[in-house]
């Protein structure tokens, strides 16, 4: 489709935008005959994210940032090669990191413009280059191994005789210069030396600072580079955790034949070098999701739908767990892991941690059933090294299991935006394979490094629970419509699935939506990615994200209905003489009777109480009448108390609960002179990672809200449902509407709350003190739940003044307890008596 437009001539100099645009430059060059025996490098530099097509197929990303900006025409130009070609350079109008305005992570600058500065046809002198990677290694010895080494002294030495034997106008001085690099570069290691396990590596987040389908070029340009490099470094190992990130799921059906339609040559060329061993698919599930926030259901997909795509495409499952980049890791992940086939994990982000630093860098994780897997943070802290010997060292003395194992992770190359291992990084690392002074690297594979782990492994530590990061806690709560769409469309998916299962146990000619389900499952599952969910991502991706959870309630509420319809046909056949009847549909496994709101014969709501068995469905036509109606009363000084025999509660007129009894053993949960469904806001004013922070600090400028604009009325005055409504001003700008509901035999009261949003670094929170004391609070997390301290003895305790869990928080002690719920939040806390969601 670019070959056959019309081009117009370019300049060095030359601008070209605005931001996420497209622009093709055809370039012809024309090589002298007198550069024949040379290397030749086409060089093209500019501040946007460049791809080379020769032949109508990709051949190599150019990007400054990423330090790729040559391409090599020729290693040594033969008379028979080609001196005349035209090649065509593919530009996007953004940066390695997107296109932020004034920072990395402010919103992009929308009329930002790209500069090609440079684009030239060059003769690459080699043996220049090496002679410069020989002293950078040298004099990096020099300087980091220390006066107290007698290595230092010898690179330093063997550096200024180098120095001294070049001549630069005489080439012919260039191989002794880089002997005597070599003589230092050869001397050998003890056998005790530590070893460490070098594999290429490109971490491409799905979406970020660019949206998705940004992401689908960047993994072109990233691995194309990789390929290129391959083939000419036949040892180069790439660990690749997300080959799906090739494949963007989009919600049109076609999406994995769409790319290969777009890179056919480049994904038969990646397929060629996983069987070879080389492009080593790692990770196990669909994208590196969120690690905290996706359900049980959904982490499973992630790792079926991952783990099924890798047989299909590669013959192999993973075997290694590989998320570097997510913002926590779950206490229940290990035993998933286990169940899917997968025993060893990798991730180094807790290195992050801004309070306690982690104890161990390789040990074994045990999550809450007693699941076990074995795990290595690489200890250099990065999985973005360049191969430099300031790296190599680092990883050595950081290593917190010296003496326990021997061998560690390095791991190499431009990421987050892409990019990918250089030449140069391959080429540093070679002079460090085996140099007296300097640990020993190895080319190396994720198995060959687990497998060594695993037999040295008798002697690591245990850390038993959930790896929790201490920072980015913010993320379980910005962007509350992406939140909310992914616990509904969870929700949504495990009912679709539920009811058409039980269509299929009736009636086995129903046809079961195998196909559009996946395809709604791995939308879910592409907007859990790690910057996505958590909201830490550009306007653009949200507007996908929440694109994507519309298509899934749509496909999903027809899957529904076509699934019911099945199910429940004669019943929902209309009768003569009949009564009107409901059918109402349970989807949990356990019989509930509960309130419902239905059509009435003139088109009103009427309520009405049923009772559902487990995963079935009932017929509605004569509701029966509950033992003890919801009774609602307004007293004189404007609090309104209900009560339904089960709980009785007083509001006060701003809507705080005064009073939550249970009434069998009449029970207060509110402590005395305190307001539960208090409303607070918090300064939101972080160090630097504003959509990903909250800090500590937030938690003194806290303001309860007291401004009143609508007090507290009753809207519905009791029998089957009683409830209140009330509104208050939020801040400068913002308005919150709260309906309270007491529902006949419920024995939890609901908050149906809708704020009107206005605020910029603010925090909104709904508290909760409640008279049960405990030392721990127990939150849902993925198939259990977890304990943590609602105290602040150490650390390690107050570094979790926010937390998250999914549907519910709880505070117990014997005999009784009170628990906070919720459909579509994460973040939370429990300090002292006081549960508090964050909103």
């Amino acid at each position: 489709e670019a070959v056959v437009q019309e081009f117009g001539p370019a300049q060095v100099g030359e601008s070209f935008g605005p931001t996420w645009e497209t622009c093709w430059f055809k370039v012809e060059l024309s090589i002298p005959l007198a550069w024949a025996g040379r290397e030749v490098h086409f060089v093209w530099e500019s501040d946007g994210e460049g791809m080379v097509w020769r032949d109508a197929q990709p051949v190599q990303g150019l990007t400054k940032e990423g330090e790729k900006t040559s391409y090599i025409l020729t290693r040594s130009l033969k008379e028979s090669e080609p001196h005349r070609l035209t090649l065509y350079v593919e530009l996007a109008c953004n940066g390695l990191f997107g296109a932020g305005k004034g920072s990395m992570i402010a919103p992009p600058d929308p009329d930002r413009r790209i500069t090609l500065s440079k684009a030239e046809l060059v003769v690459f002198n080699r043996d220049v280059y090496e002679v410069l990677v020989d002293l950078e290694i040298l004099l990096d010895m020099a300087q980091l191994l220390g006066e107290e080494n007698q290595r230092s002294f010898q690179a330093l030495y063997t550096a200024n005789q180098m120095v001294n034997v070049c001549d630069v106008t005489d080439p012919s001085t260039f191989p002794t210069a880089r002997d005597l690099a070599a003589a230092i570069f050869s001397q050998r290691n003890g056998e005790s030396q530590h070893t460490i396990h070098a594999m290429g590596h490109c971490h491409i987040d799905s979406a970020w600072l660019w949206p998705y389908e940004e992401t689908i070029r960047k993994c072109a340009r990233s691995w194309v580079t990789v390929i290129h490099l391959m083939e000419h470094n036949p040892e180069l190992t790439f660990a690749c955790s997300q080959v799906t990130g090739l494949i963007p799921v989009l919600w049109q059906a076609q999406q994995f034949e769409w790319v290969r339609s777009c890179y056919p040559g480049l994904y038969a060329r990646i397929q060629d070098f996983v069987a070879k061993g080389q492009f080593i698919p790692v990770g196990g599930t669909w994208v590196e999701m969120d690690g905290n926030l996706p359900s049980g259901e959904s982490m499973v997909r992630q790792f079926l739908q991952g783990q099924r795509f890798f047989q299909e495409q590669f013959g192999r499952i993973c075997s290694e767990f590989w998320l570097p980049d997510t913002f926590g890791y779950s206490a229940q992940l290990p035993q998933l892991m286990r169940g899917c086939g997968i025993q060893r994990f990798l991730t180094q982000k807790l290195s992050w941690n801004l309070v306690n630093s982690f104890p161990h860098h390789t040990f074994f994780w045990e999550g809450i059933d007693g699941s076990q897997v074995l795990t290595h943070f690489p200890p250099g802290d990065s999985y973005g090294m360049h191969g430099r010997v300031e790296e190599m060292l680092k990883t050595v003395k950081n290593n917190k299991d010296k003496g326990r194992v021997n061998h560690s992770a390095f791991l190499f190359g431009f990421g987050d935006g892409g990019g990918g291992p250089t030449q140069k990084m391959l080429d540093r690392m070679k002079r460090m394979h085996n140099t007296d002074g300097l640990p020993r690297v190895q080319i190396s594979t994720p198995d060959q490094l687990f497998s060594v782990l695993e037999k040295e492994s008798s002697q690591l530590c245990t850390w038993v629970g959930e790896l929790f990061l201490e920072l980015h806690n913010g993320t379980y709560t910005t962007q509350a419509q992406i939140k909310k769409g992914n616990r509904e469309c969870e929700r949504i998916l495990h009912d679709v699935e539920v009811l058409n299962s039980l269509a299929v146990a009736q009636d086995t000619a129903f046809q079961y939506p195998a196909s559009q389900l996946q395809q709604l499952w791995r939308l879910l599952l592409l907007n859990q990615f790690h910057d996505v969910l958590p909201g830490s991502c550009i306007q653009l991706v949200v507007e996908d994200a929440l694109q994507y959870y519309t298509e899934i309630r749509r496909a999903g509420a027809q899957l529904q209905e076509e699934a019911v319809q099945s199910l429940c046909r004669d019943l929902l056949q209309p009768k003569a003489c009949s009564t009107r009847s409901s059918l109402v549909l349970n989807t949990l496994s356990w019989e509930r009777t509960e309130v419902i709101s239905r059509p009435g014969p003139d088109g009103t709501e009427i309520l009405a109480l049923v009772t559902v068995p487990s995963m079935g469905y009932a017929l509605v036509q004569e509701p029966f009448v509950p033992p003890h109606p919801v009774a609602v009363r307004k007293q004189e000084d404007g609090s309104i108390t209900m009560e339904n025999g089960v709980i009785a509660v007083c509001l006060d007129t701003m809507g705080h609960l005064t009073s939550l009894q249970l009434l069998d053993s009449g029970r207060e949960s509110v402590p005395d002179g305190c307001y539960a469904n208090q409303f607070a806001l918090f300064d939101d004013v972080p160090l630097y990672w504003d959509a990903w922070d909250v800090m500590d600090y937030h938690l003194e400028t806290r303001k309860p809200v007291t401004t009143l604009l609508k007090p507290l009325e009753i809207s519905l005055a009791g029998g089957l449902r009683g409830s209140v409504k009330f509104s208050l001003q939020v801040g400068k700008s913002s308005t919150l509407t709260q309906e309270i509901i007491l529902d006949a035999m419920c024995p939890y009261l609901r908050f149906l709350t809708q704020v009107e949003w206005k605020e910029a670094h603010k925090f909104l929170k709904v508290e909760f003190p409640v008279q049960v004391r405990s030392t721990n609070a127990t939150y849902e997390i993925q198939f259990g739940h977890l304990q943590r301290p609602t105290h602040w003895n150490t650390s390690w305790d107050w570094a979790r003044f926010e937390v998250w869990a999914h549907k519910w928080l709880d505070l117990s002690e014997h005999g009784f307890g009170v628990a906070l719920l919720n459909d579509c939040k994460y973040g939370a806390s429990a300090h002292r008596n006081i549960l508090s969601l964050s909103l």
